[in-house]
């Protein structure tokens, strides 16, 4: 039987990914000129992609 980990190590790397993730976005978006670029936004990116993660993979 494999070993599920530890729950905490997941929610690292979902946050660190998430936030690479919503940071390289968030610059490609302002590039476009939809979005300005800021930190509170990557910020608030960062989570919303990391709750839907967590609610498609954990739950």
């Amino acid at each position: 039987m494999a070993s599920q980990g530890d729950i905490r190590v997941l929610l690292v790397m979902d946050l660190l990914l998430s936030g690479v993730f919503s940071a390289v976005a968030v610059w490609g978006l302002s590039v476009v000129g939809l979005l300005a670029f800021s930190w509170p936004t990557v910020g608030l990116a960062t989570l919303l992609v990391a709750m839907l993660t967590y609610i498609a993979v954990l739950r």
